[in-house]
């Protein structure tokens, strides 16, 4: 009786173990060909919202638009979790990332603080896969003059920890201080911070020096308020577009 008490007993624990697989997660970081670029927040999520610079939303938003651009014009497929302001939930993020295939996912963040004197680059990720690619796009973002290095961190965030590819999370910057605030609502520097990174990017793909900045045809100047309207899902040159039509009803 105890030997079948056992052996059931093992059998039950079995069947415990393959009720939820883990998930499979690939290392793409020097194959990749496509880039999801994710724009934090959006619509009724604002982000931080400091007095020294624009709402979260909007920069992330205008970055993220500039960083499309330029690895666009680097031959990469790129797929964006949003195009407007609109309100995108963390797991439908999660799905435009694994269902994009052999790629990247790379959200763009700013910080905030309730110490005005705190400042810097951050990065983070969670696959170890990942982790070469986060500290290329923190080394990249340090190389601007004057930027303080934060560090590169583990994190659960859940675009990052529920990623089946490479991903990292970007933090450009804290918009609660003073200096790095106006930074953010500099036209010239957005495009700055686009273009590290996707040098970083670039040369992850492709080796050091492999990057080739466009020209910059960006104005010095605020970005604007967003439209009270919804996005197109497929705007012009971007490629597989959004998101499926049935994010259409995501609206503010």
């Amino acid at each position: 009786m105890w030997g079948k008490g056992a052996a059931l007993c093992a059998l039950f624990l079995a069947g415990c173990q393959v009720v939820a697989p883990l998930q499979q997660v690939k290392n793409t970081s020097r194959t990749f060909t496509s880039v999801v670029v994710d724009a934090g927040h959006g619509g009724r999520d604002s982000g931080a919202y400091r007095r020294y610079g624009p709402p979260e939303k909007v920069v992330t938003l205008d970055v993220a638009t500039r960083l499309s651009r330029k690895l666009r014009e680097s031959q990469f497929n790129v797929v964006m979790t949003r195009t407007g302001d609109v309100f995108i939930p963390l797991d439908t993020r999660v799905d435009i990332e694994n269902g994009t295939p052999n790629s990247i996912f790379v959200s763009i963040h700013f910080n905030d603080s309730r110490q005005r004197g705190v400042k810097g680059f951050e990065t983070y990720y969670h696959s170890p896969y990942a982790a070469e690619l986060a500290q290329n796009i923190q080394s990249t973002l340090c190389s601007l003059k004057g930027s303080v290095n934060r560090g590169v961190h583990t994190a659960d965030f859940r675009v990052v920890r529920k990623a089946v590819y490479p991903a990292v999370l970007v933090e450009c910057g804290y918009l609660s201080n003073r200096s790095e605030g106006r930074e953010a609502g500099d036209g010239n520097y957005r495009d700055l911070l686009a273009d590290k990174i996707a040098q970083a990017i670039v040369e992850q793909r492709h080796g050091l020096g492999a990057y080739r900045a466009p020209a910059t045809t960006v104005v010095n100047q605020e970005p604007q308020p967003p439209e009270k309207r919804k996005p197109a899902l497929a705007p012009p040159g971007e490629g597989p577009g959004l998101a499926p039509p049935t994010l259409s009803g995501h609206g503010p």
